[in-house]
């Protein structure tokens, strides 16, 4: 059996030669394993890409050097187009998921699953702010979404090759990848781990940056059109507080009594214009998406993928 291993980075020099031992080690472990290493560089700027050609003497390590940054989930498609093997696993390249737990999701792979989770049961070295917002996110995305996404489990996973095949057939300009191994179908299973800190370096997606923002935001639209439903209904909700606004001020007028003041009228125009904004915020969200989709470019482009060292241009 050939299992194939997809990385996404960005200046991970100080993890690579870490993560690439282990990897090494738990596959060699396994019996009647052969393995692929494929590292997708998204436009590094450190010493990542020469340490790899280095460590290609000795480890079955490919690299897609990417043309520019275009970000993780991209990078793991073009490394899913390049994979071989009958199984894919990709996660992170921090270590904070452990290759250690590879054999057993090769297990359930072996026992009839075309898709295998880890759910992470504790996330060392993260505050408790981001793991309250964590929660906080997967389950607004669930409440709107036509998927069930698991709680606590991220982008380590192992997936059969019939599954990346589909994957890649639905062509979608900005998938949202956690949602995509739900919605394929096909046999699902799960695996429990305590998640580890970081090993080397720092954060590429503070808590409260642009990637989880957009992760979210991608998350939340991307597998339903409820948002927009809620907006009509906040909209139709407030249409009908206008009108209690208007008896009230008929009603006031016909009583004779005075009028509110400025501050009142303020208050409500404020109200309204906000409800106006959120609306249309939502919709822009959408019509944003089918722009990106409509404009038909490809998810990335490729410079050259490093072969032991010999570049093959794409």
């Amino acid at each position: 059996m050939l299992l194939s291993y997809v990385f996404s980075f960005r200046n991970e020099e100080q993890n690579i030669p870490e993560l690439v031992r282990r990897v090494a080690d738990v596959t060699d472990g396994m019996t009647d394993i052969e393995y692929e290493i494929i590292f997708v560089n998204d436009d590094s700027t450190d010493n990542s890409l020469e340490l790899l050609q280095e460590l290609q003497k000795k480890y079955p390590i490919t690299i897609i050097n990417m043309s520019r940054r275009f970000g993780v989930t991209p990078c793991v498609l073009a490394g899913f187009a390049q994979a071989k093997g009958e199984a894919i696993v990709y996660f992170d390249t921090d270590l904070q998921d452990p290759p250690e737990l590879v054999p057993q999701l090769v297990e359930k792979f072996r026992q009839g699953a075309e898709v295998v989770h880890t759910t992470r049961t504790s996330r060392k070295g993260e505050g408790k702010f981001k793991l309250w917002l964590t929660r906080q996110a997967y389950r607004v995305i669930n409440l709107f979404s036509d998927i069930e996404l698991p709680e606590n489990t991220g982008d380590f996973k192992l997936l059969s090759a019939r599954v990346v095949k589909h994957v890649l057939a639905l062509d979608e300009y900005d998938p949202y990848m956690r949602g995509l191994s739900i919605w394929v179908g096909f046999k699902q299973d799960f695996v429990y781990y305590e998640r580890d800190p970081r090993w080397g370096g720092e954060t590429k997606f503070p808590v409260l940056s642009r990637g989880p923002a957009k992760e979210f935001v991608r998350g939340l639209t991307a597998y339903s059109a409820a948002p927009l439903y809620v907006s009509f209904i906040i909209g139709l909700l407030t249409c009908l507080f206008a009108l209690g606004l208007i008896i009230y001020a008929l009603v006031t007028k016909l009583l004779g009594v005075s009028a509110p003041g400025a501050s009142s009228v303020l208050i409500a125009v404020a109200f309204f214009s906000g409800i106006v904004l959120i609306t249309n915020g939502v919709i822009g969200i959408y019509i944003a998406r089918i722009y990106y989709e409509v404009k038909n470019r490809p998810r990335y482009i490729i410079r050259e993928i490093l072969k032991n060292n010999q570049p093959n241009g794409e």
